[in-house]
Order: structure tokens, then sequence, then C-alpha cells
């Protein structure tokens, strides 16, 4: 698979099918444009962090199973087949590291209206549009995608589980915009809280659940800018978890990316959640439609989250997986929700119509032996350290090559997971692609004690097996 013929090598990249597809291709007749949460029968605008006098909709404090009815609007959008550079990437990009904009599309060429959008690669964090992604607007409820990557942390770390018991504060209770009406006297799971804050995009669940993990929502609120400044969220500011119009509370098209991305690459069960239509709570006394209509009329989508004001217009962060190119799109200040969805589909669209991604290598992939001095064992398997991919254009799938280089001199003893090599992928003579080589196994240094022990060892195996 690797072939290492000195420092350098040919590397046989397996053709992976190309799809051809059309901005129409998909459920064409059920392109619908929704509002997030209209009422039913209603072709008002609803904001869904907006208050709830202004959202007309009954305020009395009950179990509301919110049936939503909906209405069907095609998108005419026109294909758009463009012409441009092949996208080079590195290896993994890891947390914290900014997405890289080096040969990102920024003259528009989709003409979008928005007020900033960004399409990036999932996998490498590679901006492949560039639209305003920096700047400065109101999220909405597309901040629940922090809300929500902070809950998935805390339950992969262990601090809590999917059925934990969560109680309803009367802060939680009252706050009104998009929720699911719970009671100070009842409790929910964290999962039917994840639930409710990924499809119907609860208030209410989301404060619940900042003041269950850090006892206030401010304390919560202060861990959701500590968490984006570790990402390199340098356009955010969180005011509070839920999204509701505050002064100060602002973020960008290339933040939403960045941590839509981290949540979704290193928490990928979200996604059981977020690719939900429809589902209920209270034992199917509470309907729940997600907000987010790609999930039911476009191909492949993952998820991730709306959000709408009548002062942040129509927000969206969208994510769709195909053919092992998985896409982010942000489309932020849409002038109508019709618009958010449209351009989304436009930009997500563009990336499957134009680039694949091609998987270089797998982490723990045996590429060649490196040499060790004064060991055991006098050389060690090297690996790939992490997975290797790179996005290129549909049209420039040929001429990859590799270099494999393993270091020289390597004294023991070495430890597994210790850099041994490199191994870089180029197209055309340019770099593309960069992973380290590591040991596979532990190599002890060669001593008197050692040589012994495994003297007796050998030994005592050869007299089992006679």
């Amino acid at each position: 698979m690797y072939k290492r013929q000195g420092y350098a090598s040919s590397y046989d990249i397996p053709v992976w099918s190309s799809q051809n597809n059309k901005l129409n291709e998909t459920n064409s007749n059920q392109n619908e444009n929704y509002d997030d949460n209209a009422p039913t029968n209603s072709s008002q605008t609803y904001d869904d962090n907006a208050p709830i006098s202004q959202n007309k909709v009954n305020n009395t404090k009950q179990v509301n199973s919110n049936n939503t009815s909906v209405t069907n609007e095609t998108n005419n959008v026109s294909e758009n087949v463009l012409n441009t550079d092949s996208v080079n990437v590195n290896a993994e990009a890891m947390s914290g590291e900014a997405l890289d904009t080096s040969e990102a599309v920024t003259n528009n060429p989709l003409n979008l209206t928005c007020g900033g959008a960004i399409l990036i690669e999932q996998n490498t964090g590679k901006v492949i549009y560039d639209y305003n992604i920096h700047e400065k607007l109101r999220p909405a409820s597309v901040t629940k995608v922090m809300t929500i990557l902070l809950i998935m942390e805390a339950l992969d770390s262990g601090r809590i589980s999917l059925t934990d018991k969560v109680s309803c504060s009367e802060n939680a209770s009252n706050m009104g915009g998009s929720q699911i009406w719970l009671d100070t006297t009842e409790e929910l799971t964290v999962d039917e809280m994840l639930k409710a804050i990924c499809l119907q995009s609860a208030n209410d669940c989301s404060v619940a659940m900042a003041e269950y993990l850090e006892g206030s929502e401010q304390a919560f609120v202060e861990k959701m800018n500590q968490r984006a400044k570790e990402l390199g969220m340098n356009d955010t500011t969180f005011k509070n978890c839920h999204g509701i119009d505050e002064d100060g509370h602002l973020t960008s098209a290339y933040d939403i990316a960045i941590m839509s991305r981290e949540l979704l690459k290193n928490h990928p069960q979200i996604t059981n959640y977020t690719t939900i239509y429809m589902d209920s709570l209270r034992g199917g006394k509470s309907e729940l439609v997600n907000t987010n209509k790609l999930v039911r009329n476009y191909e492949g989508c993952t998820g991730l989250k709306t959000g709408s004001t009548s002062v942040a217009l129509f927000n969206l962060s969208a994510s769709a997986t195909r053919n092992g190119l998985s896409l982010i799109a942000v489309v932020m200040r849409g002038e109508t929700s019709s618009v958010r969805f449209a351009e989304a589909r436009q930009l997500l669209d563009y990336g499957f119509n134009n680039y694949q991604y091609k998987e270089l290598g797998k982490a723990n992939d045996v590429v060649g032996l490196a040499n060790i001095e004064k060991g055991l064992e006098s050389s060690v398997e090297a690996v790939l350290g992490n997975d290797a991919g790179v996005v290129i254009k549909k049209s420039n799938d040929t001429n990859i090559t590799q270099n494999v280089e393993i270091f020289n001199n390597i004294s023991a003893p070495v430890t597994k997971g210790q850099k041994v090599g490199e191994l870089t992928f180029t197209l055309d003579g340019n770099e593309i692609a960069k992973v380290d080589l590591i040991s596979n196994a532990d190599v002890p240094k060669y001593s008197f004690f050692t040589m012994t022990k495994r003297v007796f060892e050998d030994w005592f195996t050869l007299l089992r097996s006679t």
C-alpha cells in the first residue's frame, strides 16, 4: 500500500466514484422553506427567540403539543458549476486551530444576499467559500451549538449521563421564546433535554441544562466564553446560553463554523438528535418538529441548528455528508427563513458539485519500519499518527504522490506513540497533506537486566511449547 523507495514513493490513491449533485437533484418537489416555529395555518414570520407575546401564541403555562402545519415553497435555485482551483489541506486540524482560508472562494460567485456565510469541509477545517465570514452578527438560537457542545463534553467526560433527571427552575420556566413549556414541578432526562434543544430549539431546556451543569446560567455562559476562546472563536462574545437578543451577544459565520465542526467531528453521536425530523416528549403529549427543514428534504443532511429573531433575522448552521465529503454551511442574517435555507442549500450544493474528499490513510496504518539502536528490538513499525485526507476538485484526483521519511539514528528507549518520521503527500508538486509517523510499540533499551529478562521469557515460552 505504502511503497518506500529511499525517501520517496508513489502512492496509489483509490478513485472514489464522483457524483453529479445538481442543485435541484434532491426532492426538488419538496424544497420547503419554513419559518422556524410558525403557528398553525399562519404565514407570518416567527422569531424563534422572540418574546412569547410577539410570537402570538398562548403564553399560559401548560404542556403544549405544538402541532405545527407546514407551508410548501419550492426553491428555484439555479445550478452553478464554477471553475475554481483545487483545495489543499493538512492531514488533521486540531481543536483550537484556525480554519484554513488560504484557497477559499471570496468573490461571492453564488450571489448570496445574507449578512455573512461560510462553507467548510468538516474533517479538515478547510474553508471553501468565504463571504463576510468575520462580520460580527447576532446568532439567535445558533448560540445553542455551544450549549450543546458543552453538554456533549460533559457526557463524554462522565460528569453527567443521558439518564440523569434535570429539574426546571423558575428562571428556566419563564424564558419565553421557543420552548416546550417546562414546569417547575417536572423533571426531564438529559436525553429528553437534548432532544428538545436540538429539535425545538427550547430556551427553557437550554437554561435548565446550564443550571444543572454549572449551578447558574451566568456560570455556564462563562464556560461558553472560555470554550470559545480555546477554540479560537475570536469574533464571539456570549451573553446567554439560548440566543435571545442581548447587547454584545455576537459571533460570526467563521466562529459558528468552528464550534459546529468541533461538535460534529468530536461528538458525532449528536447526529442521533440533529437528524430527527419529528419526535415527541411526555408520553407523546408534546410533539417536536425540527426547526431545520433541510433534515427532511436535503440528501445527507446531518444537522445542525437554526436561529432567528426580529433583530438577528434568520441564521442557520447546516451540515451534510455525501460520499465521504462532510460539509458545514453557515448562513447569517438572511432576510427571510426561505433565504437562509435556500442559500445554505446553494453553499452545500456548490461544495458537493465541485469537490471531493480523498482519504489518504487511516490512523495506525503501517507505513514501514524504523531502525532502533541499542534496543531489545532492532526495529519497530512506523504507523500513521492520525487520519490523513485532502479536499480536491473532482477533476483533479490524479498525480498524488507520497514521500516517506523515517528518521535515522533513533536510540532506545522508544515509547509507543513517539514520532519516528513524517509522511508527506503532494499533488502536482505541491504539498497537500502531512502526517506524523509514530512508533507502534515500546522498545526498551538494551541492558544486562533487560537481556536477562528476555532470555528467561524466551526459555519459559520454549518449555511450555514442548
